[in-house]
């Protein structure tokens, strides 16, 4: 027998993807960085969570629409720079290392997303230009429907917080009235629409449907969360009577909301893999230059341990983010092991990165005076987002059809 392995031929054979980035995703990445290097650096963003204007609408604007980062998943025919995950997920890095406060996650990827599931031109051109900025009214810790079809959940896998209800005298045809609550939204403070899943009662007489309403329209409330991390304030969506335009209805809407999630959970893993590096990064920056008993402390042969344990995590995440990343870019079947496994391991990871910063900073990584703590904060609720790693690893079992602990035993 060779010892060399026969290339796969004929309908079996699926081309490897490549992990590493391209030119383009390098001048890509030197751009965003460059810019939040300039406008969002740490005492910056610190100084922003302390205000009621958590987000920087500015800086937003900057990315969004003179970076183009809004629309790189929007294909070239609605105005978007017809990218794909592979770039949006360099973005996310970036907006990871810097802890931005902006909604590039929720908007330009989770939103987006679930549009390009059912695309509307309008929407979609909007995003596409900068000049709109959407969420998905789902909360933050919603999970993909990874391992059950949406026929086989309740109200086809959609939060059950809003309903349509009766049209009012006067009302435009084929406009709907929406009621209802949303608890923990991401990034629907800065948002300008707000894509609201509804369902109508009772459940099984009337299609589910897909609505676009107006954040600033009449009925709707948005309420700020005190959150963990505030570069990413949550917010609880209340609609009473709030008039939306339907996007889509029946089975479609679980699908965008199920594309919107996905992405976000994909994307989310990039997020936290930035964080990671910069932790690791800032990390042994500090070390190299902290001195205890006339030697650098980065010289201890305990923390070159944890050092090294900590660049091996970094280093497996970053394998599975580029993974899930190329997986998403090209519609992959392969793309909810994928998206389970990288959220999974760069969940960890974050929380080891960001945990081990602080640890050995010493003192001065648990003071408010120091980045730290804003890295252990997004790291930690990044990891509840879109599913938390120990669900991403019972998914995972579930997709590779792994026996559970009882089975195996």
């Amino acid at each position: 027998m060779s010892a060399t392995a026969e290339p796969a031929t004929g309908q079996d054979a699926r081309a490897v993807p490549d992990l590493l980035y391209s030119a383009e995703e390098q001048d890509l990445r030197d751009a965003v960085r460059s810019l939040l290097a300039e406008r969002a650096g740490w005492p910056a963003v610190l100084a922003r969570t302390e205000t009621s204007e958590t987000y920087d609408a500015g800086l937003w604007q900057l990315l969004a629409a003179d970076v183009g980062c809004a629309g790189l998943l929007i294909p070239e025919s609605h105005g978007g720079a017809g990218a794909s995950y592979r770039e949006a997920a360099v973005v996310a890095e970036e907006t990871g290392r810097a802890a931005a406060p902006v909604p590039y996650l929720g908007s330009a990827v989770v939103a987006t997303a679930a549009l390009l599931a059912v695309p509307d031109a309008d929407l979609l051109a909007g995003l596409a230009a900068g000049t709109l900025t959407a969420a998905l009214a789902v909360p933050f810790a919603m999970r993909p429907f990874a391992t059950r079809p949406f026929a086989s959940r309740p109200s086809g896998g959609l939060p059950g917080g809003v309903r349509v209800t009766p049209p009012q005298p006067g009302d435009p045809p084929g406009q709907a009235r929406l009621t209802g609550t949303i608890a923990g939204v991401a990034d629907a403070l800065p948002a300008g629409v707000l894509l609201v899943p509804a369902a109508s009662v009772p459940q099984d007489s009337v299609p589910a449907g897909l609505y676009a309403v107006p954040a600033d329209a009449p009925g709707v409330a948005l309420t700020p969360v005190v959150s963990l991390d505030q570069t990413r304030q949550l917010a609880d969506v209340t609609l009473e009577g709030a008039v939306g335009r339907p996007v889509a209805s029946g089975p479609d809407v679980a699908a965008a909301v199920h594309a919107g999630l996905t992405a976000g959970a994909g994307m989310l893993a990039s997020e936290q893999l930035g964080l990671a590096e910069k932790c690791l990064e800032i990390t042994v920056s500090y070390l190299k230059e902290r001195y205890q008993f006339a030697r650098p402390v980065g010289s201890f042969q305990a923390l070159k341990h944890r050092l090294a344990d900590l660049w091996v995590a970094v280093l497996q995440a970053r394998a599975a983010a580029r993974y899930a990343a190329a997986c998403l870019a090209g519609d992959d079947p392969d793309t909810p092991v994928a998206v389970a496994l990288a959220k999974a391991a760069c969940g960890d990871a974050a929380i080891l990165a960001a945990q081990e910063c602080v640890q050995l900073h010493g003192g001065i990584g648990f003071t408010w005076e120091h980045p730290a703590h804003l890295y252990l904060k997004r790291a930690k609720s990044a990891s509840t987002g879109f599913g938390t790693p120990d669900w991403h690893r019972g998914t995972l079992a579930g997709l590779a059809d792994l026996p559970g602990p009882e089975a195996a035993g």
